[in-house]
């Protein structure tokens, strides 16, 4: 494949042609913050942070769908495009609940990165804010929309995944949220409790209830694991805080993002002695069963997902 010669802040940098600024600038150790973006459906462009200054354009472009180009000089941290990024940052948190202290995603929120990199204190601006109530109709997922930036990552992730399709966008302008069909509760739709939209959330608008209160991101050690209850291949995260497993959850990178919640639920079983019981919905209530009904139960359900019956 020919290559394309381009300039990074004073840098020669030779990347793969069509290559995109943001890979081209990162493959060099060059730092551009982003949101949506999301390396396995690249090109969504909706948050704007990663936005460069690239010489001969008048605007700031954003660096995830703009292509090189041969002879193309870029800056990644110009006094315009850190201007254009605080402005954007100040916008986000104008309508954000500043409770950083008590989030269950403090220390591991991009949004919070990025404000402390830039110096942002969401000051600026001041206006009307959302008070959504937090859902926690679904026992295992927690979803509080008004910390949601609207990324669409969640969107985007459950979107790949044949027959699920259980979150868009609804509404428009400042109404505009990630909602299910007929806005339902999460734990009233059709979602499958994979855990894949929490797993790519940035900021705090998405969480696993397992790990509510089971201690500050920093302290807990993530240990890659592959699911053996199929073919897939599904990958997790097992959660050690001092040394014990205190949850299983889906991981954010890479290939093997899980397709089921037999998968996690079968390695908290394995891995974590006190495991709760888990909740199955009977005459539309969510009631305690036995950990051997629960797996029989979504084993079934694949069987016949595979034959079409449902």
């Amino acid at each position: 494949m020919a290559s394309v010669q381009l300039t990074i802040n004073g840098r020669p940098v030779a990347v793969p042609a069509g290559t995109s600024v943001l890979d081209a600038a990162r493959r060099k150790g060059f730092f551009i913050p982003t949101l949506c973006h999301d390396p396995q459906e690249p090109g969504f462009g909706a948050c704007r942070l990663c936005i460069v200054e690239i010489k001969g354009m008048r605007n700031l472009p954003a660096s995830c769908v703009t292509t090189v180009s041969p002879g193309m000089e870029v800056e990644t941290e110009s006094p315009a495009v850190v201007e254009a990024r605080q402005t954007i940052l100040e916008l986000l948190l104008a309508n954000h609940p500043l409770d950083c202290l008590t989030c269950e995603k403090n220390g591991d929120c991009r949004l919070q990165d990025y404000a402390y990199r830039y110096g942002v204190k969401g000051e600026r601006f001041t206006g009307e804010k959302h008070h959504y109530p937090v859902d926690l109709s679904n026992p295992y997922i927690a979803r509080d929309l008004n910390k949601c930036v609207l990324c669409g990552l969640c969107v985007r992730t459950c979107d790949r995944v044949a027959d699920r399709r259980v979150l868009d966008f609804a509404y428009r302008g400042f109404d505009t949220r990630v909602a299910t069909a007929m806005d339902q509760p999460l734990g009233e739709s059709a979602c499958v409790s994979c855990g894949r939209c929490v797993a790519v959330c940035p900021v705090g608008a998405l969480t696993f209830r397992s790990l509510a209160g089971q201690g500050r991101t920093w302290q807990i050690k993530k240990e890659p694991v592959t699911c053996t209850f199929c073919e897939a291949g599904c990958t997790f995260d097992l959660n050690r805080k001092n040394g014990r497993v205190v949850a299983v959850t889906p991981r954010e990178a890479g290939p093997g993002r899980p397709l089921c919640l037999k998968g996690r639920l079968g390695m908290e079983l394995r891995f974590i002695k006190d495991a709760q019981a888990p909740l199955l919905k009977k005459d539309g209530q969510f009631e305690k069963s036995s950990w051997a009904e629960a797996l029989g139960l979504t084993e079934i359900i694949d069987r016949m997902r595979e034959r079409g019956e449902i």
